[in-house]
């Protein structure tokens, strides 16, 4: 076992499944298992949902099965979903817990007002950079080996807003220029900007991580310190 950083760069650790599970449990959500053999977790309000879909056979983002899928509704009432976010295995699973407890703790789920800058300004403040040609939709790691843009974004990415050609914000990891990617997550157009701030700022925390198994694709990109 290591302490890893850069923590975009970990890897889940093979432990993507169970250690958000038992986040959401520890934050009092249930879960119970569905038709589909995928397990759905619920907030006690009923209005913020997560499901491990991995088991259905999922669609992919940037040629990885989508392993989480992250939704809220308006109210308990509501048969759809506000907004959702889709994330792959590989994603660190710290970032994806502080974007869930992020999610839990807000009063109303459904609804954002800050803009896209918190989530560009959580990235700036642990030393991401803005890109030159689009410094208000997209930031790098300063290795360039991770992105976040604010985009136009694929297929069956579902959203309660049915206009066309709405923008969210994508963001992957691609350790080699080239290689395939290591994760990637999408977030819905009417996802809340502080709360993909709030995934953008653990993934780009320098605070290292535990980790078992290292991603093979980030060999030479990582540093590693035996626990004391």
């Amino acid at each position: 076992m290591y302490w890893v950083t850069p923590r975009h760069l970990a890897g889940d650790d093979g432990g993507l499944a169970d250690q958000v599970s038992a986040t959401l449990t520890g934050a009092g959500w249930s879960s119970w298992p569905t038709a589909r053999s995928t397990l759905l977790h619920l907030s006690p309000d009923d209005l913020r949902g997560a499901e491990w879909v991995l088991a259905s056979d999922p669609f992919q983002l940037g040629g990885l099965p989508v392993a989480w899928q992250v939704s809220a509704r308006p109210h308990a009432a509501s048969a759809m979903t506000e907004w959702n976010a889709y994330f792959t295995t590989g994603v660190p699973h710290e970032a994806l817990a502080d974007f869930l407890l992020a999610l839990d703790a807000r009063p109303d789920p459904a609804v954002g007002f800050d803009g896209p800058e918190a989530v560009l300004a959580a990235l700036t403040a642990q030393g991401w950079i803005r890109d030159i040609d689009h410094p208000e939709t997209t930031a790098a790691d300063a290795g360039f080996s991770s992105s976040f843009t604010l985009c136009l974004l694929p297929p069956l990415i579902h959203d309660a807003d049915p206009r066309p050609e709405l923008v969210g914000w994508q963001a992957w990891a691609e350790p080699v220029l080239g290689a395939p990617y290591l994760w990637c997550a999408t977030f819905s157009a009417s996802t809340p900007h502080d709360l993909v701030a709030a995934f953008a700022s653990s993934l780009a925390s320098p605070v290292p991580v535990l980790r078992r198994v290292l991603p093979e694709s980030a060999e030479g990109r990582l540093t590693l310190s035996p626990p004391s």
